[in-house]
């Protein structure tokens, strides 16, 4: 991936699913995440905002799943999160040259391709199936 964004939502997600119901403060996901409390705090806006998560203010607040795990596809928090292109941008290369002239529209087209792909793997798991990956440190 181009840039952290979906890997943070997803260990932000994991996370609360984990802590089964137990509100977390954005401090401490940071701290998992090893990121800036704020940065964190922002991905926690945007993940509230599309109902992925739930919050609490004040004493005993902190930030829950606002749903099962078992109804989050990972593909609905890929394209909640805002990305790069899958594969990068294209060029702006010379229109006089046969591939040139030609090479964004069949480099779009390949993109499309690898993004639908994705996608359509990322719709076959769930948010529970992701975190049951992970093994307890004994």
């Amino acid at each position: 991936m181009n840039n952290a964004k979906f890997a943070t939502a997803l260990h932000i997600l994991t996370l609360l699913d984990f802590a089964k119901g137990e509100r977390l403060s954005s401090e401490w996901i940071a701290g998992s995440i090893n990121l800036n409390p704020a940065l964190v705090r922002k991905e926690i806006s945007n993940l509230r905002k599309l109902g992925f998560i739930s919050s609490k203010e004040g004493n005993g607040g902190g930030f829950t799943l606002a749903r099962p795990s078992a109804e989050i596809l990972l593909s609905e928090i890929y394209k909640a999160v805002p990305m790069p292109p899958l594969l990068g941008s294209s060029n702006t290369p010379n229109p006089s040259c046969m591939v040139g002239r030609q090479i964004n529209q069949h480099l779009e087209e390949l993109y499309t391709e690898a993004e639908l792909s994705l996608i359509s793997k990322l719709e076959k798991k769930t948010l529970k199936e992701f975190g049951e990956k992970f093994q307890p440190v004994l």
